[in-house]
Protein backbone atom coordinates (compact mmCIF):
# COMPACT_ATOMS: atom_id res chain seq x y z
CA UNK A 1 0.00 0.00 0.00
CA UNK A 2 1.47 3.35 -1.03
CA UNK A 3 1.05 6.61 0.88
CA UNK A 4 -1.93 7.80 -1.16
CA UNK A 5 -3.79 4.54 -0.68
CA UNK A 6 -3.02 4.63 3.04
CA UNK A 7 -4.31 8.20 3.41
CA UNK A 8 -7.43 7.50 1.36
CA UNK A 9 -8.67 5.18 4.09
CA UNK A 10 -9.78 8.23 6.08
CA UNK A 11 -12.22 10.66 4.49
CA UNK A 12 -13.88 13.48 6.40
CA UNK A 13 -16.53 16.08 5.67
CA UNK A 14 -14.86 19.47 5.25
CA UNK A 15 -15.56 21.79 8.15
CA UNK A 16 -16.26 25.46 7.41
CA UNK A 17 -15.39 25.15 3.71
CA UNK A 18 -15.66 28.90 3.08
CA UNK A 19 -13.11 29.99 5.70
CA UNK A 20 -10.25 31.75 3.81
CA UNK A 21 -6.86 30.08 4.29
CA UNK A 22 -3.32 31.03 3.46
CA UNK A 23 -1.06 28.00 3.77
CA UNK A 24 2.27 29.63 4.69
CA UNK A 25 4.50 26.57 4.52
CA UNK A 26 4.84 23.95 1.82
CA UNK A 27 7.56 22.64 -0.48
CA UNK A 28 7.93 21.80 -4.15
CA UNK A 29 10.37 19.23 -5.51
CA UNK A 30 10.93 16.62 -8.18
CA UNK A 31 13.15 13.86 -6.82
CA UNK A 32 13.47 10.25 -7.95
CA UNK A 33 10.42 8.43 -6.54
CA UNK A 34 9.20 11.63 -4.85
CA UNK A 35 7.42 14.34 -6.78
CA UNK A 36 5.53 17.31 -5.36
CA UNK A 37 5.00 19.93 -8.01
CA UNK A 38 2.04 22.18 -8.84
CA UNK A 39 -0.17 19.26 -9.86
CA UNK A 40 0.42 17.42 -6.58
CA UNK A 41 -0.05 20.61 -4.55
CA UNK A 42 -3.37 21.25 -6.28
CA UNK A 43 -4.51 17.70 -5.55
CA UNK A 44 -4.18 18.55 -1.86
CA UNK A 45 -5.34 22.16 -1.82
CA UNK A 46 -8.50 21.42 -3.80
CA UNK A 47 -9.87 18.77 -1.43
CA UNK A 48 -12.50 21.14 -0.01
CA UNK A 49 -10.87 23.80 2.16
CA UNK A 50 -10.76 27.38 0.85
CA UNK A 51 -7.03 27.70 0.20
CA UNK A 52 -6.57 31.20 -1.24
CA UNK A 53 -2.79 31.39 -1.37
CA UNK A 54 0.37 29.62 -0.27
CA UNK A 55 3.96 30.35 0.67
CA UNK A 56 6.79 28.16 -0.60
CA UNK A 57 9.64 27.40 1.81
CA UNK A 58 13.07 26.23 0.69
CA UNK A 59 13.91 22.55 0.35
CA UNK A 60 17.12 22.53 -1.75
CA UNK A 61 15.10 22.16 -4.93
CA UNK A 62 16.36 22.97 -8.44
CA UNK A 63 19.61 24.67 -7.44
CA UNK A 64 21.72 26.04 -10.27
CA UNK A 65 24.17 23.51 -11.66
CA UNK A 66 26.56 26.17 -12.96
CA UNK A 67 28.17 29.30 -11.58
CA UNK A 68 29.32 30.21 -8.05
CA UNK A 69 28.23 27.79 -5.35
CA UNK A 70 27.02 30.67 -3.19
CA UNK A 71 24.50 31.62 -5.87
CA UNK A 72 23.27 28.09 -6.61
CA UNK A 73 20.23 28.44 -4.27
CA UNK A 74 18.95 31.29 -6.47
CA UNK A 75 17.94 28.54 -8.87
CA UNK A 76 15.26 27.52 -6.38
CA UNK A 77 13.77 31.01 -6.43
CA UNK A 78 13.81 31.01 -10.23
CA UNK A 79 12.11 27.62 -10.28
CA UNK A 80 9.36 28.58 -7.84
CA UNK A 81 8.84 31.96 -9.53
CA UNK A 82 7.92 29.96 -12.64
CA UNK A 83 5.47 27.76 -10.72
CA UNK A 84 3.92 30.86 -9.15
CA UNK A 85 3.51 32.48 -12.55
CA UNK A 86 1.74 29.37 -13.79
CA UNK A 87 -0.64 29.53 -10.85
CA UNK A 88 -1.19 33.28 -11.25
CA UNK A 89 -2.41 32.72 -14.81
CA UNK A 90 -5.70 31.45 -13.40
CA UNK A 91 -5.55 28.40 -15.63
CA UNK A 92 -5.24 26.16 -12.57
CA UNK A 93 -7.98 27.75 -10.47
CA UNK A 94 -8.33 30.69 -8.13
CA UNK A 95 -5.76 29.58 -5.55
CA UNK A 96 -2.46 31.43 -5.91
CA UNK A 97 0.42 29.05 -5.22
CA UNK A 98 3.74 30.42 -3.96
CA UNK A 99 2.45 33.97 -3.56
CA UNK A 100 5.42 34.28 -1.23
CA UNK A 101 8.80 32.60 -1.67
CA UNK A 102 11.26 31.75 1.11
CA UNK A 103 14.57 30.45 -0.21
CA UNK A 104 18.02 29.66 1.16
CA UNK A 105 21.12 31.80 1.45
CA UNK A 106 24.15 30.68 3.42
CA UNK A 107 24.40 33.15 6.28
CA UNK A 108 27.85 31.78 7.08
CA UNK A 109 29.03 33.92 4.15
CA UNK A 110 28.79 36.83 6.58
CA UNK A 111 28.80 40.16 4.71
CA UNK A 112 29.20 38.39 1.38
CA UNK A 113 25.65 37.03 1.69
CA UNK A 114 24.23 40.40 0.67
CA UNK A 115 24.95 39.72 -3.01
CA UNK A 116 23.15 36.38 -2.76
CA UNK A 117 20.11 38.02 -1.18
CA UNK A 118 20.05 40.69 -3.87
CA UNK A 119 20.17 37.96 -6.53
CA UNK A 120 17.13 36.27 -4.96
CA UNK A 121 15.27 39.58 -5.01
CA UNK A 122 16.18 40.12 -8.65
CA UNK A 123 14.94 36.61 -9.52
CA UNK A 124 11.53 37.28 -7.96
CA UNK A 125 10.98 40.97 -7.18
CA UNK A 126 7.31 40.60 -6.28
CA UNK A 127 7.33 37.30 -4.40
CA UNK A 128 10.68 36.71 -2.70
CA UNK A 129 10.15 37.45 0.98
CA UNK A 130 13.06 36.03 2.93
CA UNK A 131 15.23 33.04 3.67
CA UNK A 132 15.47 30.00 5.86
CA UNK A 133 18.82 28.69 7.02
CA UNK A 134 17.91 25.56 8.97
CA UNK A 135 19.94 25.08 12.14
CA UNK A 136 18.62 21.77 13.50
CA UNK A 137 21.53 19.97 15.17
CA UNK A 138 21.67 17.31 17.85
CA UNK A 139 24.45 15.15 19.26
CA UNK A 140 22.30 12.01 19.14
CA UNK A 141 22.89 9.81 16.09
CA UNK A 142 19.18 8.95 16.21
CA UNK A 143 18.27 12.53 15.30
CA UNK A 144 18.99 13.66 11.77
CA UNK A 145 20.47 17.13 11.45
CA UNK A 146 18.92 19.69 9.11
CA UNK A 147 19.40 19.34 5.35
CA UNK A 148 21.65 22.42 5.36
CA UNK A 149 24.24 20.42 7.35
CA UNK A 150 24.54 22.97 10.16
CA UNK A 151 27.31 23.00 12.70
CA UNK A 152 26.65 22.89 16.42
CA UNK A 153 25.32 26.17 17.88
CA UNK A 154 25.12 27.68 14.40
CA UNK A 155 22.90 30.59 15.44
CA UNK A 156 25.56 31.86 17.86
CA UNK A 157 28.40 32.02 15.32
CA UNK A 158 29.77 35.43 14.37
CA UNK A 159 29.68 34.85 10.61
CA UNK A 160 26.09 33.60 10.78
CA UNK A 161 25.03 36.68 12.72
CA UNK A 162 26.87 39.01 10.33
CA UNK A 163 24.95 37.41 7.49
CA UNK A 164 21.73 37.66 9.49
CA UNK A 165 22.26 41.39 9.92
CA UNK A 166 21.67 41.95 6.20
CA UNK A 167 18.07 40.69 6.24
CA UNK A 168 16.28 43.63 7.83
CA UNK A 169 17.98 46.35 5.73
CA UNK A 170 16.75 44.53 2.61
CA UNK A 171 13.25 44.14 4.02
CA UNK A 172 13.57 40.36 4.29
CA UNK A 173 12.26 38.00 6.94
CA UNK A 174 13.78 34.86 8.44
CA UNK A 175 12.20 31.44 8.84
CA UNK A 176 13.82 29.66 11.79
CA UNK A 177 14.01 25.87 11.94
CA UNK A 178 15.85 23.94 14.65
CA UNK A 179 15.14 21.52 17.51
CA UNK A 180 13.56 22.46 20.80
CA UNK A 181 16.74 21.91 22.83
CA UNK A 182 18.31 24.75 20.81
CA UNK A 183 15.67 27.29 21.83
CA UNK A 184 17.99 29.35 24.11
CA UNK A 185 20.29 30.00 21.12
CA UNK A 186 17.32 31.20 19.09
CA UNK A 187 16.07 33.45 21.87
CA UNK A 188 19.47 35.16 21.99
CA UNK A 189 19.47 35.62 18.22
CA UNK A 190 15.98 37.11 18.17
CA UNK A 191 16.86 39.49 20.99
CA UNK A 192 20.01 40.63 19.19
CA UNK A 193 18.06 41.54 16.02
CA UNK A 194 14.77 43.10 17.15
CA UNK A 195 14.22 44.77 13.77
CA UNK A 196 14.32 41.47 11.86
CA UNK A 197 10.96 39.80 11.37
CA UNK A 198 11.26 36.12 12.28
CA UNK A 199 8.83 33.23 12.12
CA UNK A 200 9.52 30.07 14.09
CA UNK A 201 8.73 27.02 11.96
CA UNK A 202 7.07 23.89 13.35
CA UNK A 203 6.81 25.09 16.96
CA UNK A 204 10.59 25.08 17.26
CA UNK A 205 10.94 21.33 16.66
CA UNK A 206 9.78 19.45 19.77
CA UNK A 207 11.57 16.12 19.49
CA UNK A 208 10.12 12.68 20.06
CA UNK A 209 12.84 10.32 18.88
CA UNK A 210 16.23 9.23 20.17
CA UNK A 211 16.66 10.30 23.80
CA UNK A 212 13.17 11.86 23.72
CA UNK A 213 11.28 8.74 22.62
CA UNK A 214 8.17 7.98 24.74
CA UNK A 215 8.66 11.20 26.70
CA UNK A 216 5.88 13.30 25.17
CA UNK A 217 4.67 14.88 28.42
CA UNK A 218 8.21 15.72 29.55
CA UNK A 219 9.05 17.27 26.17
CA UNK A 220 5.87 19.37 26.20
CA UNK A 221 6.66 20.71 29.67
CA UNK A 222 10.27 21.46 28.72
CA UNK A 223 9.15 23.14 25.48
CA UNK A 224 6.67 25.38 27.34
CA UNK A 225 9.47 26.62 29.58
CA UNK A 226 11.85 27.15 26.66
CA UNK A 227 9.43 29.24 24.55
CA UNK A 228 8.37 31.45 27.47
CA UNK A 229 11.07 34.12 26.84
CA UNK A 230 9.67 34.66 23.33
CA UNK A 231 6.48 36.21 24.69
CA UNK A 232 8.04 39.66 24.89
CA UNK A 233 9.84 39.47 21.52
CA UNK A 234 7.34 41.08 19.17
CA UNK A 235 9.51 40.36 16.11
CA UNK A 236 8.98 36.60 16.53
CA UNK A 237 5.95 34.89 14.97
CA UNK A 238 4.95 31.23 15.09
CA UNK A 239 3.98 28.64 12.51
CA UNK A 240 1.56 26.21 14.08
CA UNK A 241 2.03 22.89 12.30
CA UNK A 242 4.79 20.64 11.06
CA UNK A 243 4.48 18.61 14.23
CA UNK A 244 3.46 15.37 12.54
CA UNK A 245 6.90 14.60 11.15
CA UNK A 246 8.62 11.37 12.13
CA UNK A 247 11.08 13.31 14.27
CA UNK A 248 8.23 14.50 16.51
CA UNK A 249 7.63 10.94 17.64
CA UNK A 250 3.85 10.57 17.31
CA UNK A 251 4.45 7.66 14.90
CA UNK A 252 1.35 8.18 12.80
CA UNK A 253 3.18 6.64 9.85
CA UNK A 254 3.48 3.30 11.64
CA UNK A 255 -0.27 2.78 12.01
CA UNK A 256 -2.53 0.65 9.85
CA UNK A 257 -4.87 3.65 9.49
CA UNK A 258 -3.88 7.31 9.23
CA UNK A 259 -5.13 9.63 11.96
CA UNK A 260 -8.48 11.36 11.93
CA UNK A 261 -8.72 15.04 12.78
CA UNK A 262 -9.99 14.13 16.25
CA UNK A 263 -6.91 11.99 16.85
CA UNK A 264 -4.62 14.81 15.73
CA UNK A 265 -6.41 17.13 18.13
CA UNK A 266 -6.19 14.69 21.02
CA UNK A 267 -2.40 14.29 20.81
CA UNK A 268 -1.12 17.61 19.45
CA UNK A 269 -3.59 20.32 20.53
CA UNK A 270 -1.62 21.35 23.67
CA UNK A 271 1.11 22.85 21.47
CA UNK A 272 -1.37 24.84 19.39
CA UNK A 273 -3.40 26.04 22.34
CA UNK A 274 -0.34 27.10 24.29
CA UNK A 275 0.98 29.23 21.43
CA UNK A 276 -2.35 30.86 20.67
CA UNK A 277 -3.07 31.67 24.31
CA UNK A 278 0.50 32.78 25.11
CA UNK A 279 1.49 34.72 21.99
CA UNK A 280 -1.86 35.68 20.48
CA UNK A 281 -3.43 35.00 17.10
CA UNK A 282 -1.75 38.02 15.53
CA UNK A 283 1.61 36.27 15.95
CA UNK A 284 0.46 32.77 14.97
CA UNK A 285 -0.41 31.08 11.66
CA UNK A 286 -1.47 27.54 10.85
CA UNK A 287 0.78 25.70 8.35
CA UNK A 288 0.60 22.39 6.51
CA UNK A 289 4.29 21.58 6.00
CA UNK A 290 3.29 19.47 3.02
CA UNK A 291 4.36 17.13 1.61
CA UNK A 292 6.56 16.31 4.61
CA UNK A 293 3.61 15.92 6.98
CA UNK A 294 1.82 13.96 4.26
CA UNK A 295 3.75 10.92 5.49
CA UNK A 296 1.47 11.10 8.53
CA UNK A 297 -1.88 12.62 7.58
CA UNK A 298 -3.91 13.97 4.68
CA UNK A 299 -4.33 17.64 3.85
CA UNK A 300 -8.09 17.87 4.38
CA UNK A 301 -7.89 16.04 7.71
CA UNK A 302 -5.08 18.30 8.92
CA UNK A 303 -7.00 21.53 8.23
CA UNK A 304 -10.10 20.03 9.84
CA UNK A 305 -7.97 19.47 12.93
CA UNK A 306 -6.83 23.10 12.88
CA UNK A 307 -10.44 24.24 12.68
CA UNK A 308 -11.38 22.08 15.65
CA UNK A 309 -8.40 23.25 17.71
CA UNK A 310 -9.29 26.91 17.21
CA UNK A 311 -12.94 26.74 18.27
CA UNK A 312 -12.15 28.56 21.52
CA UNK A 313 -10.97 31.60 19.53
CA UNK A 314 -13.02 34.59 18.41
CA UNK A 315 -13.96 35.09 14.76
CA UNK A 316 -11.27 37.76 14.38
CA UNK A 317 -8.64 35.53 15.98
CA UNK A 318 -9.51 32.64 13.70
CA UNK A 319 -9.29 34.88 10.63
CA UNK A 320 -5.78 35.79 11.78
CA UNK A 321 -4.73 32.20 12.44
CA UNK A 322 -5.94 30.86 9.10
CA UNK A 323 -5.13 33.77 6.82
CA UNK A 324 -4.43 37.27 8.07
CA UNK A 325 -1.25 36.74 10.13
CA UNK A 326 0.49 34.89 7.30
CA UNK A 327 -0.76 37.40 4.75
CA UNK A 328 0.63 40.27 6.80
CA UNK A 329 3.91 38.62 7.79
CA UNK A 330 4.78 37.66 4.22
CA UNK A 331 3.29 40.89 2.79
CA UNK A 332 1.08 38.99 0.37
CA UNK A 333 -1.28 41.92 -0.04
CA UNK A 334 1.40 43.56 -2.16
CA UNK A 335 1.44 42.94 -5.91
CA UNK A 336 2.68 39.38 -6.39
CA UNK A 337 0.70 38.17 -9.37
CA UNK A 338 3.18 38.85 -12.15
Amino acid sequence: MNNSQWLDQIKEEILEPDLPICDPHHHLWDHPNSRYMLDELLQDTTTGHNICSTVFVECSSMYRADGPVSLSPVGETEFVQGIAAMSASGQYGSMRAASGIVSFADLNLADDVRGVLESHIAASPNRFRGIRHAAGWHASEAIRNSHSNPSQSLMTHDDFQKGFSHLAPLGLSFDAWFYHNQMPEFVSLAKAFPDTQIVLDHFGGPLGVGPYENKASEVLAEWCDLVAPLKDLANVHFKLGGINMKVNGFNWHKRDLPPSSDELVDLTAPYYEHCIKTFGANRCMFESNFPVDKDSCSYHVLWNAFKKMSQFCTEVERAALFHDTANRFYRLSESNTV
